[in-house]
């Protein structure tokens, strides 16, 4: 990202506050040393945690003023509604501009979001449509600030880092996602939801504090796209022609329609299944947090993105979930829900690295604007077909055809994978086991001649 000129703009010699390709994976929180990146990390665990506590508050106001829960599922789609239609295009932009200038304007227009919001309720005039105009406002803003956000970790960390700080964020919001949503059931049941968008409008303070404290200098210089016309088609051709990123972004696209419609699932085996309750709904939620948070850290240690990890991680994650679908007992169900929260996360971040580390610099916003619309598109979009599988056949036929399609979706592009590699499938005896690899073509050769 080109920051400007002098001093300030002038490469950084490789220190512990400054990003090197070559700095060695040393533990678990190794990208924290770099300065930038951990006035960023210190940022979004403030931001996030009042993201996860407005939606809870959003949700809760407009089933207060509607009562109704379609009203509740329209106000959720309005806010994925802009990362469907316009993704593509924040990408395109993302590549044109420079990335911190753009990340401070996308903070603040979602922190002010909040606060008008907060404005409203604790004053007594807000109406659901106002919430409607909020939670589309916010899915504007996102079409930018996601591709931007995952773009600009690359630039603060450099390719060493990449894979421990995609996992740092990770286990940063899914940390949030346990922590917002009872914060925000303290605030709404105390003092009302309007305290609850006073926090979060007011939480944005610090994400956008980080930034201006951010060392220019240090910052990997990128350079950036000249505006042009054909910049969409051209990005979505650089991905066609690159099966290292293609397919990844096929494999969360079908686990992200089919795999992770947890809302519609876990709510059903609560409910109709083992007759838990709200209280046993919860549990499983949180469980599935846990799991997500120790799948973040585990990637971070792991420091790499291969493309092998990718897909064991789906297959299992698959596995998993159909036999979550089986379970005989509440309990066995639950406790089910940490490992698949464990693979479902290993997937999510391995799959963005991957497709960060193989993409050019100049392409990187367009690309992960795809993964990002790909990924977080394709849950809503399933939700109603998956739901109507559910009603129709049952939670267990529900969950077990999620599960069964993801590990059918990991098997053949690990398969494919395979075929562009020169690989081949390889079963055999090893000290008395059965071993299953990839070898290359011309190793299964020579066995023969």
């Amino acid at each position: 990202m080109s920051t400007g000129s002098g001093a300030d703009s002038a490469p950084a010699p490789a220190t512990h506050d400054s990003p090197s390709a070559t700095e060695p994976r040393s533990s678990m929180f190794s990208s924290l040393r770099i300065r930038n990146y951990r006035l960023f990390f210190l940022g979004q665990v403030v931001s996030n945690t009042g993201t996860w506590m407005q939606r809870i508050a959003q949700d809760w106001l407009v089933l207060s003023l509607t009562g109704s829960s379609a009203a509740v599922g329209f106000t959720t789609a309005l806010q994925f509604l802009p990362m469907l239609l316009f993704g593509l295009y924040g990408g395109v932009l993302v590549d044109r501009l420079p990335k911190r200038p753009t990340l401070l304007t996308t903070q603040t227009a979602m922190g002010v979001t909040g606060l008008a919001l907060a404005f409203l309720t604790l004053s007594g005039h807000v109406e659901v449509w106002h919430v409607y105009v909020a939670a589309f406002a916010v899915g504007l803003a996102t079409v930018v600030d996601n591709p931007a956000r995952q773009s600009f970790v690359a630039e603060m960390v450099g390719p060493g880092q990449l894979q421990n700080a995609v996992s740092l964020n990770s286990a940063n919001f899914q940390s949030a996602r346990l922590v917002g949503p009872a914060v925000a059931g303290l605030l709404i049941t105390g003092v009302g939801t309007g305290w609850a968008f006073l926090l979060n409008g007011l939480s944005f303070v610090a994400p956008v504090a980080g930034l201006l404290l951010m060392r220019s200098r240090e910052l990997t210089q990128v350079e950036r796209t000249p505006r042009g016309k054909g910049q969409l088609r051209e990005g979505l051709r650089y991905v066609a022609g690159r099966p290292e990123l293609i397919w990844p972004i096929v494999l969360v696209g079908f686990i992200g329609t089919f795999g992770f419609n947890f809302p519609v699932w876990l709510s059903a085996y609560a409910d109709d299944v083992f007759h838990e309750g709200a209280g046993g709904y919860s549990l499983l939620n949180t469980l599935m947090a846990v799991g997500s948070v120790a799948g973040a850290l585990l990637a971070a240690r792991r420091g790499t993105a291969r493309l092998r990890v990718l897909i064991g991680a789906a297959v299992a994650f698959g596995v998993l979930e159909v036999l979550a679908a089986l379970a005989p007992s509440y309990w066995m169900f639950a406790l089910l829900m940490v490992p698949i929260g464990i693979f479902g996360l290993t997937v999510n971040v391995t799959a963005n690295t991957a497709v960060q580390m193989g993409t050019d610099p100049a392409m990187r916003g367009r690309v992960m604007a795809l993964f990002m619309m790909v990924f977080m598109g394709g849950t809503p979009l399933g939700a109603p077909v998956v739901g109507w599988i559910t009603d129709a056949y049952g939670p267990r036929v529900g969950f077990a055809m999620g599960g069964a399609v993801a590990a059918a979706a990991a098997i053949t592009v690990g398969l494919a994978l395979a075929r562009v590699g020169g690989l081949r499938l390889s079963v055999g005896w090893h000290r008395g086991h059965p071993r299953v690899s990839f070898v290359p073509r011309e190793r299964e050769l020579a066995r023969a001649v």
